[in-house]
């Protein structure tokens, strides 16, 4: 697991959690679009490939 997605996960792991709590409809939507963002980043990052997530490249066979 790459730094970058594992500092993803945490992120939306405290929005969720702030998400738990939250009484203001106003904040309510505000944490989640930023879940949602959040979320958005990881799929990406996922979708790039394992290069994307600090993987190396698989060597090609001949």
């Amino acid at each position: 697991m790459s730094d970058r997605y594992f500092h993803l996960l945490e992120h939306h792991q405290k929005l969720d959690d702030a998400l738990r709590i939250a009484r203001d409809p106003l904040d309510v939507l505000r944490l989640r679009s930023l879940k949602n963002a959040v979320k958005a980043r990881l799929a990406a990052l996922l979708l790039r490939g394992p290069e994307a997530a600090g993987f190396p490249a698989p060597l090609a066979t001949v």
